[in-house]
Protein backbone atom coordinates (compact mmCIF):
# COMPACT_ATOMS: atom_id res chain seq x y z
CA UNK A 1 0.00 0.00 0.00
CA UNK A 2 2.90 2.35 0.69
CA UNK A 3 4.45 1.94 -2.51
CA UNK A 4 1.08 2.49 -3.96
CA UNK A 5 1.64 -0.81 -6.14
CA UNK A 6 -2.29 -1.03 -6.59
CA UNK A 7 -2.63 2.82 -8.21
CA UNK A 8 0.76 3.39 -9.89
CA UNK A 9 3.18 6.19 -9.82
CA UNK A 10 5.36 7.22 -6.98
CA UNK A 11 4.11 7.19 -3.51
CA UNK A 12 4.11 10.19 -1.80
CA UNK A 13 6.34 10.88 1.59
CA UNK A 14 4.64 12.30 4.79
CA UNK A 15 6.26 14.64 6.72
CA UNK A 16 4.01 15.17 9.48
CA UNK A 17 0.33 15.18 10.61
CA UNK A 18 -2.17 17.53 11.93
CA UNK A 19 -5.62 16.91 13.01
CA UNK A 20 -7.63 15.48 9.82
CA UNK A 21 -4.75 16.60 7.89
CA UNK A 22 -1.14 15.41 6.85
CA UNK A 23 1.84 17.21 4.97
CA UNK A 24 4.66 15.19 2.78
CA UNK A 25 8.05 16.48 2.54
CA UNK A 26 6.91 18.55 -0.52
CA UNK A 27 5.11 21.21 1.66
CA UNK A 28 1.64 20.04 0.12
CA UNK A 29 -1.23 19.17 2.48
CA UNK A 30 -3.79 16.35 2.03
CA UNK A 31 -7.22 16.25 3.79
CA UNK A 32 -6.45 12.42 5.35
CA UNK A 33 -9.12 9.43 5.31
CA UNK A 34 -6.75 6.64 5.40
CA UNK A 35 -5.50 7.65 8.93
CA UNK A 36 -2.69 5.48 9.46
CA UNK A 37 -5.13 2.40 8.27
CA UNK A 38 -7.56 3.30 10.57
CA UNK A 39 -5.74 3.77 13.94
CA UNK A 40 -5.84 7.91 14.32
CA UNK A 41 -9.73 8.03 14.86
CA UNK A 42 -8.53 11.09 17.01
CA UNK A 43 -6.68 12.60 14.18
CA UNK A 44 -3.27 13.54 14.08
CA UNK A 45 -1.11 14.64 17.21
CA UNK A 46 -3.78 14.88 19.87
CA UNK A 47 -3.23 16.55 22.42
CA UNK A 48 -4.26 14.49 24.95
CA UNK A 49 -1.73 11.39 23.23
CA UNK A 50 0.88 13.66 23.24
CA UNK A 51 0.86 14.65 26.20
CA UNK A 52 1.11 11.14 27.48
CA UNK A 53 3.64 9.80 25.21
CA UNK A 54 6.13 12.79 26.29
CA UNK A 55 5.09 11.84 30.14
CA UNK A 56 5.97 7.80 29.40
CA UNK A 57 9.14 8.86 28.05
CA UNK A 58 10.52 10.34 30.96
CA UNK A 59 9.92 7.60 33.10
CA UNK A 60 11.34 4.93 30.37
CA UNK A 61 10.72 3.26 27.33
CA UNK A 62 10.85 -0.51 28.28
CA UNK A 63 11.32 -2.39 30.94
CA UNK A 64 10.57 -6.09 30.00
CA UNK A 65 8.51 -6.17 33.55
CA UNK A 66 5.06 -5.27 34.25
CA UNK A 67 3.62 -1.64 35.01
CA UNK A 68 0.37 -0.33 36.44
CA UNK A 69 -0.72 1.64 33.01
CA UNK A 70 -0.44 -2.24 31.66
CA UNK A 71 -3.28 -3.40 34.31
CA UNK A 72 -5.10 0.33 33.84
CA UNK A 73 -5.33 -0.31 30.32
CA UNK A 74 -6.37 -4.35 30.53
CA UNK A 75 -9.14 -3.09 32.38
CA UNK A 76 -10.42 -0.26 30.25
CA UNK A 77 -10.37 -3.08 27.10
CA UNK A 78 -12.32 -5.52 29.38
CA UNK A 79 -14.64 -3.08 30.61
CA UNK A 80 -15.47 -1.88 27.02
CA UNK A 81 -15.76 -5.16 25.51
CA UNK A 82 -17.65 -7.54 28.19
CA UNK A 83 -16.62 -11.02 26.03
CA UNK A 84 -12.96 -10.56 27.12
CA UNK A 85 -12.30 -11.53 30.60
CA UNK A 86 -8.64 -11.92 30.21
CA UNK A 87 -6.45 -9.88 27.84
CA UNK A 88 -2.64 -10.60 26.72
CA UNK A 89 -0.71 -7.71 25.08
CA UNK A 90 1.44 -8.01 21.92
CA UNK A 91 3.30 -5.69 19.36
CA UNK A 92 0.57 -5.56 16.48
CA UNK A 93 -2.61 -7.01 15.18
CA UNK A 94 -1.00 -9.72 12.96
CA UNK A 95 0.91 -10.54 16.48
CA UNK A 96 -2.65 -10.87 18.06
CA UNK A 97 -4.19 -13.15 15.19
CA UNK A 98 -1.24 -15.37 15.16
CA UNK A 99 -1.08 -15.84 19.38
CA UNK A 100 -4.93 -16.05 18.87
CA UNK A 101 -4.75 -19.32 16.53
CA UNK A 102 -2.40 -20.86 18.18
CA UNK A 103 -4.37 -20.55 21.60
CA UNK A 104 -7.34 -21.59 20.09
CA UNK A 105 -5.31 -24.96 18.61
CA UNK A 106 -4.09 -25.62 21.56
CA UNK A 107 -6.98 -25.08 23.64
CA UNK A 108 -9.20 -27.77 21.17
CA UNK A 109 -6.16 -30.15 20.44
CA UNK A 110 -7.36 -29.64 16.20
CA UNK A 111 -5.14 -28.09 13.71
CA UNK A 112 -7.55 -26.78 10.95
CA UNK A 113 -9.22 -22.91 11.40
CA UNK A 114 -11.31 -21.68 8.77
CA UNK A 115 -11.18 -18.18 7.11
CA UNK A 116 -12.82 -15.99 4.98
CA UNK A 117 -11.52 -14.85 1.42
CA UNK A 118 -10.82 -11.24 1.19
CA UNK A 119 -10.26 -11.13 4.85
CA UNK A 120 -6.97 -10.13 5.95
CA UNK A 121 -5.71 -11.17 9.14
CA UNK A 122 -2.25 -9.83 9.00
CA UNK A 123 1.18 -11.55 7.41
CA UNK A 124 0.66 -14.83 9.32
CA UNK A 125 1.60 -17.85 6.96
CA UNK A 126 -1.70 -19.94 7.94
CA UNK A 127 -3.61 -17.26 7.29
CA UNK A 128 -2.22 -15.64 3.91
CA UNK A 129 -4.36 -18.10 1.90
CA UNK A 130 -6.99 -18.10 -0.73
CA UNK A 131 -9.62 -20.48 -1.85
CA UNK A 132 -8.68 -22.91 -4.73
CA UNK A 133 -11.03 -23.99 -7.40
CA UNK A 134 -13.59 -25.15 -4.80
CA UNK A 135 -15.07 -23.08 -1.91
CA UNK A 136 -14.40 -26.17 0.21
CA UNK A 137 -11.24 -26.51 -0.94
CA UNK A 138 -7.75 -26.09 0.90
CA UNK A 139 -5.96 -23.05 1.01
CA UNK A 140 -3.37 -22.36 -1.45
CA UNK A 141 -0.89 -19.87 -0.43
CA UNK A 142 -1.02 -16.24 -2.00
CA UNK A 143 2.76 -15.44 -1.11
CA UNK A 144 5.68 -17.24 -1.54
CA UNK A 145 7.42 -18.49 1.50
CA UNK A 146 4.07 -19.80 2.70
CA UNK A 147 4.45 -23.53 2.13
CA UNK A 148 1.49 -25.92 1.05
CA UNK A 149 2.02 -27.37 4.61
CA UNK A 150 1.00 -24.60 6.37
CA UNK A 151 -1.63 -23.67 3.86
CA UNK A 152 -3.37 -26.71 3.86
CA UNK A 153 -4.49 -26.39 7.49
CA UNK A 154 -6.34 -23.10 6.68
CA UNK A 155 -9.89 -23.81 5.03
CA UNK A 156 -11.79 -21.26 3.04
CA UNK A 157 -15.24 -19.95 3.06
CA UNK A 158 -16.46 -17.08 0.97
CA UNK A 159 -17.77 -14.28 3.39
CA UNK A 160 -21.54 -13.57 3.81
CA UNK A 161 -22.01 -17.56 2.79
CA UNK A 162 -23.89 -19.41 5.62
CA UNK A 163 -24.52 -22.18 3.35
CA UNK A 164 -20.93 -22.93 2.35
CA UNK A 165 -19.66 -22.16 6.00
CA UNK A 166 -22.68 -25.00 7.32
CA UNK A 167 -21.41 -27.68 4.18
CA UNK A 168 -17.40 -26.70 5.22
CA UNK A 169 -18.10 -27.55 9.24
CA UNK A 170 -20.26 -30.48 8.96
CA UNK A 171 -17.18 -32.23 6.77
CA UNK A 172 -14.31 -30.72 8.71
CA UNK A 173 -15.75 -30.28 12.20
CA UNK A 174 -13.65 -32.42 14.20
CA UNK A 175 -10.58 -31.42 12.90
CA UNK A 176 -11.09 -27.43 13.32
CA UNK A 177 -9.91 -25.32 16.14
CA UNK A 178 -11.03 -22.41 15.04
CA UNK A 179 -13.18 -20.01 12.89
CA UNK A 180 -11.51 -16.23 12.23
CA UNK A 181 -13.49 -13.50 10.32
CA UNK A 182 -13.80 -9.72 10.30
CA UNK A 183 -16.58 -8.82 11.46
CA UNK A 184 -17.25 -5.92 9.42
CA UNK A 185 -14.74 -6.35 6.02
CA UNK A 186 -12.41 -3.54 5.56
CA UNK A 187 -9.66 -5.69 4.08
CA UNK A 188 -11.35 -5.79 0.41
CA UNK A 189 -12.65 -2.61 1.29
CA UNK A 190 -15.80 -2.41 3.12
CA UNK A 191 -17.83 -5.29 3.16
CA UNK A 192 -20.82 -5.32 5.75
CA UNK A 193 -22.09 -8.74 7.40
CA UNK A 194 -25.42 -9.80 5.81
CA UNK A 195 -28.46 -10.62 7.45
CA UNK A 196 -27.49 -12.69 10.21
CA UNK A 197 -24.11 -13.89 8.97
CA UNK A 198 -22.28 -13.12 12.45
CA UNK A 199 -25.22 -14.73 14.71
CA UNK A 200 -25.20 -17.97 12.43
CA UNK A 201 -20.97 -18.56 12.75
CA UNK A 202 -21.83 -18.09 16.45
CA UNK A 203 -24.58 -20.91 17.05
CA UNK A 204 -22.79 -23.01 14.39
CA UNK A 205 -19.31 -23.03 15.75
CA UNK A 206 -20.51 -23.09 19.71
CA UNK A 207 -22.77 -26.18 18.29
CA UNK A 208 -19.08 -27.91 17.39
CA UNK A 209 -17.12 -26.50 20.08
CA UNK A 210 -15.21 -24.46 17.38
CA UNK A 211 -13.38 -21.26 18.90
CA UNK A 212 -14.65 -18.05 17.32
CA UNK A 213 -12.70 -15.20 16.53
CA UNK A 214 -13.75 -11.55 15.37
CA UNK A 215 -10.56 -9.73 14.46
CA UNK A 216 -11.40 -6.25 15.60
CA UNK A 217 -8.03 -4.62 14.84
CA UNK A 218 -9.78 -2.65 12.63
CA UNK A 219 -13.58 -2.23 13.84
CA UNK A 220 -12.39 -1.91 17.53
CA UNK A 221 -13.23 1.35 19.10
CA UNK A 222 -13.97 2.46 15.70
CA UNK A 223 -17.70 2.63 16.31
CA UNK A 224 -18.69 2.62 19.36
CA UNK A 225 -16.49 2.70 22.81
CA UNK A 226 -15.81 -1.34 22.58
CA UNK A 227 -16.45 -3.64 19.66
CA UNK A 228 -18.59 -4.01 16.62
CA UNK A 229 -20.03 -7.35 18.70
CA UNK A 230 -21.34 -4.65 20.88
CA UNK A 231 -23.26 -3.67 17.94
CA UNK A 232 -24.13 -6.72 16.73
CA UNK A 233 -24.90 -8.30 20.06
CA UNK A 234 -22.59 -11.36 18.77
CA UNK A 235 -19.93 -11.95 21.12
CA UNK A 236 -16.73 -14.42 20.25
CA UNK A 237 -14.99 -16.35 22.07
CA UNK A 238 -11.59 -14.14 21.51
CA UNK A 239 -11.54 -11.13 20.32
CA UNK A 240 -7.89 -9.36 18.50
CA UNK A 241 -7.69 -5.66 18.51
CA UNK A 242 -4.95 -3.36 17.40
CA UNK A 243 -4.85 -0.09 15.44
CA UNK A 244 -7.18 2.56 17.37
CA UNK A 245 -6.23 1.24 21.07
CA UNK A 246 -2.58 2.14 19.97
CA UNK A 247 -3.24 5.58 19.32
CA UNK A 248 -0.94 5.28 16.37
CA UNK A 249 1.95 3.46 18.34
CA UNK A 250 2.50 -0.42 17.51
CA UNK A 251 0.40 -2.51 19.50
CA UNK A 252 -1.83 -5.06 19.78
CA UNK A 253 -3.93 -7.38 22.04
CA UNK A 254 -6.09 -10.25 22.28
CA UNK A 255 -8.68 -11.74 24.95
CA UNK A 256 -11.82 -13.83 25.61
CA UNK A 257 -12.75 -16.42 28.30
CA UNK A 258 -10.64 -17.04 31.16
CA UNK A 259 -10.95 -21.03 30.33
CA UNK A 260 -9.39 -20.45 27.12
CA UNK A 261 -6.94 -17.29 28.20
CA UNK A 262 -5.52 -19.77 31.35
CA UNK A 263 -4.78 -21.72 28.03
CA UNK A 264 -1.58 -19.11 28.17
CA UNK A 265 2.12 -19.47 29.71
CA UNK A 266 2.41 -19.37 32.61
CA UNK A 267 -0.54 -20.77 33.74
CA UNK A 268 -1.32 -23.47 30.72
CA UNK A 269 1.09 -24.79 27.87
CA UNK A 270 0.58 -22.23 24.78
CA UNK A 271 3.02 -20.04 24.65
CA UNK A 272 3.48 -16.15 23.78
CA UNK A 273 5.94 -13.88 24.55
CA UNK A 274 7.62 -10.89 23.27
CA UNK A 275 10.30 -8.13 24.85
CA UNK A 276 8.42 -5.22 23.92
CA UNK A 277 4.62 -6.62 24.66
CA UNK A 278 3.18 -3.83 27.02
CA UNK A 279 5.75 -1.06 25.95
CA UNK A 280 4.72 1.39 28.49
CA UNK A 281 5.08 4.21 25.60
CA UNK A 282 2.40 2.55 23.72
CA UNK A 283 0.04 1.31 26.26
CA UNK A 284 0.45 5.18 27.69
CA UNK A 285 -0.75 6.32 24.28
CA UNK A 286 -3.69 3.52 24.44
CA UNK A 287 -4.96 4.96 27.35
CA UNK A 288 -5.26 8.21 26.63
CA UNK A 289 -6.96 7.61 23.23
CA UNK A 290 -9.55 4.85 25.18
CA UNK A 291 -10.03 7.73 27.89
CA UNK A 292 -11.08 10.28 25.15
CA UNK A 293 -13.08 8.06 23.33
CA UNK A 294 -14.87 6.94 26.55
CA UNK A 295 -16.55 10.28 26.57
CA UNK A 296 -17.27 11.22 22.84
CA UNK A 297 -20.10 11.01 20.55
CA UNK A 298 -20.18 8.05 18.35
CA UNK A 299 -23.22 9.37 16.91
CA UNK A 300 -21.73 12.03 15.34
CA UNK A 301 -19.05 10.37 13.79
CA UNK A 302 -21.21 8.55 11.66
CA UNK A 303 -23.37 11.36 11.03
CA UNK A 304 -20.36 13.12 9.31
CA UNK A 305 -19.83 9.69 7.49
CA UNK A 306 -23.13 9.29 6.23
CA UNK A 307 -23.38 13.35 4.78
CA UNK A 308 -20.24 12.80 2.90
CA UNK A 309 -21.19 9.63 1.04
CA UNK A 310 -24.40 10.63 0.47
CA UNK A 311 -23.01 13.50 -1.13
CA UNK A 312 -20.27 11.60 -2.82
CA UNK A 313 -23.44 8.73 -3.93
CA UNK A 314 -25.54 11.98 -5.25
CA UNK A 315 -22.55 13.03 -7.61
CA UNK A 316 -21.69 9.76 -8.29
CA UNK A 317 -25.42 8.86 -9.51
CA UNK A 318 -25.65 12.44 -11.13
CA UNK A 319 -22.85 11.32 -13.75
CA UNK A 320 -24.39 7.83 -14.65
CA UNK A 321 -21.39 6.00 -13.30
CA UNK A 322 -21.35 2.99 -11.77
CA UNK A 323 -20.45 2.63 -8.15
CA UNK A 324 -21.51 0.55 -5.01
CA UNK A 325 -20.42 2.68 -2.07
CA UNK A 326 -20.25 0.77 1.05
CA UNK A 327 -20.58 1.79 4.20
CA UNK A 328 -20.44 1.07 7.92
CA UNK A 329 -19.84 3.59 10.91
CA UNK A 330 -17.12 5.75 9.85
CA UNK A 331 -15.59 3.52 7.45
CA UNK A 332 -16.34 3.32 3.70
CA UNK A 333 -15.23 2.32 0.30
CA UNK A 334 -16.50 3.37 -3.48
CA UNK A 335 -16.31 0.43 -5.75
CA UNK A 336 -16.31 1.41 -9.30
CA UNK A 337 -18.22 -1.79 -10.35
CA UNK A 338 -22.40 -2.20 -10.85
CA UNK A 339 -22.35 -4.95 -8.87
CA UNK A 340 -23.31 -4.92 -5.06
CA UNK A 341 -20.60 -5.77 -2.90
CA UNK A 342 -21.42 -8.50 0.06
CA UNK A 343 -17.85 -10.89 -0.73
CA UNK A 344 -14.00 -10.58 -2.12
CA UNK A 345 -15.37 -12.28 -5.59
CA UNK A 346 -17.76 -9.21 -5.83
CA UNK A 347 -15.57 -6.75 -4.93
CA UNK A 348 -13.25 -8.12 -7.58
CA UNK A 349 -15.61 -6.89 -10.02
CA UNK A 350 -14.60 -3.46 -9.46
CA UNK A 351 -12.90 -1.24 -12.11
CA UNK A 352 -9.61 -0.64 -10.91
CA UNK A 353 -8.22 1.43 -13.56
CA UNK A 354 -10.95 3.69 -12.87
CA UNK A 355 -10.52 3.99 -9.20
CA UNK A 356 -6.31 4.30 -9.68
CA UNK A 357 -7.87 7.66 -11.94
CA UNK A 358 -10.12 8.70 -9.26
CA UNK A 359 -7.71 7.99 -6.43
CA UNK A 360 -4.90 10.27 -8.24
CA UNK A 361 -7.02 13.40 -9.52
CA UNK A 362 -8.03 13.57 -5.83
CA UNK A 363 -4.65 13.58 -4.47
CA UNK A 364 -4.06 16.51 -6.39
CA UNK A 365 -6.95 18.45 -4.94
CA UNK A 366 -5.24 17.74 -1.54
CA UNK A 367 -7.96 14.59 -0.57
CA UNK A 368 -5.86 11.39 0.25
CA UNK A 369 -7.75 8.71 0.20
CA UNK A 370 -6.53 4.83 0.57
CA UNK A 371 -4.33 3.95 -2.22
CA UNK A 372 -6.03 1.01 -3.73
CA UNK A 373 -9.61 -0.29 -4.41
CA UNK A 374 -9.45 -2.94 -2.00
CA UNK A 375 -9.00 -0.91 1.15
CA UNK A 376 -11.02 1.10 3.51
CA UNK A 377 -11.44 4.75 4.26
CA UNK A 378 -11.76 6.44 7.66
CA UNK A 379 -13.02 9.47 9.37
CA UNK A 380 -11.68 10.90 12.16
CA UNK A 381 -13.34 13.29 15.34
CA UNK A 382 -12.04 15.86 14.02
CA UNK A 383 -13.17 16.00 10.10
CA UNK A 384 -15.33 18.81 10.09
CA UNK A 385 -17.97 20.26 7.57
CA UNK A 386 -15.61 22.21 5.56
CA UNK A 387 -12.60 19.46 5.04
CA UNK A 388 -16.18 17.04 3.82
CA UNK A 389 -17.37 19.63 1.13
CA UNK A 390 -14.12 20.57 -0.42
CA UNK A 391 -13.66 16.69 -0.67
CA UNK A 392 -17.00 16.43 -2.23
CA UNK A 393 -15.91 19.89 -4.41
CA UNK A 394 -12.72 18.12 -5.54
CA UNK A 395 -14.92 15.21 -7.04
CA UNK A 396 -17.25 17.30 -8.82
CA UNK A 397 -14.16 18.78 -10.20
CA UNK A 398 -12.73 15.49 -11.07
CA UNK A 399 -15.73 14.01 -12.85
CA UNK A 400 -15.59 17.14 -14.91
CA UNK A 401 -12.13 15.61 -16.27
CA UNK A 402 -14.48 12.62 -17.49
CA UNK A 403 -12.60 10.30 -15.19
Amino acid sequence: MRAFGAVGGSPVFIRRGKGARIFDVDGNSYIDYVLSWGPLILGHTHPSVVRAVKGALREGTSFGASTDVEVKFAQIITRAIPSIEKVRLVNSGTEATMSAVRLARGYTGRNKIIKFEGCYHGSVDSLLVKAGSGGATFGVPTSKGVTFSVAKDTLICPYNDVDEFWRIVKRYHRRIAACIVEPVCGNMGVVVPENDFLLSLREITRKYNIVLIFDEVITGFRFCFGGVQNIFKVYPDITCLGKIIGGGFPIGAYGGRKEIMDCLSPQGQVYQAGTLSGNPVAVSAGVSVLTELEHLDYTRLEEKTIYLCDKISKVLSDKNIDFCLNRFGSMFTVFFTSTKVVDFKTAKTADTKRYADYFWEMLKRGVYLAPSQFEANFISFVHNEKHLQYTVDSLINVLAKGI
